[in-house]
């Protein structure tokens, strides 16, 4: 189940949930390399950091699941916005060359499945960014955060999941070294803990930034994907029991 909008933007717009931002964007300004002319797409709660990552980008989207809802963005002007189903994109084969993947594979219902269908619209060696909560870190334990709901991950499960789904590993970092601190005054303290957590114990960080890039070794066999149905509710009494051939 995934978290849903109201409740991913109020976090963000906390004072813990600004520093998260602006945290997690420090380690992306560091750990993943921005393209000039790239077809950019941001899925699930990408957004806070879309603005740095498509900078220079041909064209930036932001597509946000079904099960999380959506709001325009960006402010004040024409809307870049898609709410979708994950495993069935609005988009042809090879639409994109950079998929930045926030708050989604921990939510996702089949990642196999999600993440197939990211394989199709990334441009051959194209890049897959993901920033999921690591299972060892305590930011997956407190519930007060995004990063406490959904399933972690530790570093072993996210790479075999992207070397099934045919995608090689560039990098593999870390973000939010400090505790998820819900008191201001611990809150100040974040520089010093954030520098000692960097030195003391990366591996206990709170998130992981993972890089991939898209593999293309041969032509793949593609099973054929079944519609998704859309049931119409049908009312009926529960006393009523229709009788065979009964319209």
């Amino acid at each position: 189940m995934h978290c849903d909008i109201v409740a991913l933007r109020s976090y963000y717009a906390s004072t813990a949930g600004k520093l998260a931002e602006r945290m997690i964007g420090l380690a992306l300004a560091e750990q993943v390399k921005a393209y000039s002319n790239e077809r950019v797409l941001g899925f699930g709660y990408a957004v806070p950091w879309l603005e740095r990552l498509g900078a220079q980008a041909e064209r930036t989207l932001a597509f946000m699941p079904a099960g999380q809802g959506a709001y325009p963005w960006p402010k004040g002007q024409p809307s870049r916005t898609a709410l979708v189903f994950e495993e069935d994109l609005p988009l042809p084969d090879s639409a994109v060359d950079t998929i930045l993947m926030v708050h989604a594979l921990e939510h996702a219902q089949s990642p196999r499945d999600t993440l197939a269908e990211f394989w199709r619209v990334l441009a051959p060696n194209g890049r897959l960014i993901i920033i999921v909560p690591s299972r060892r870190g305590l930011w997956a334990r407190f519930e007060h955060t995004p990063f406490g709901t959904g399933r972690p991950y530790t570093r072993g499960q996210v790479q075999a999941l992207l070397r099934d789904a045919n995608f090689s590993i560039d990098h593999v970092g870390e973000a939010l070294h400090y505790p998820p601190f819900k008191r201001r005054y611990f809150l100040n303290l974040y520089a010093a803990f954030d520098t000692l957590g960097r030195k003391l114990w990366p591996m206990f960080a709170g998130v992981l930034i993972i890089e991939a890039r898209k593999h293309v070794f041969q032509g793949l066999p593609v099973a054929a994907k079944k519609s998704r149905r859309v049931f119409a509710p049908v009312l009926a009494p529960q006393a009523v029991r229709l009788r065979r051939g009964q319209v």
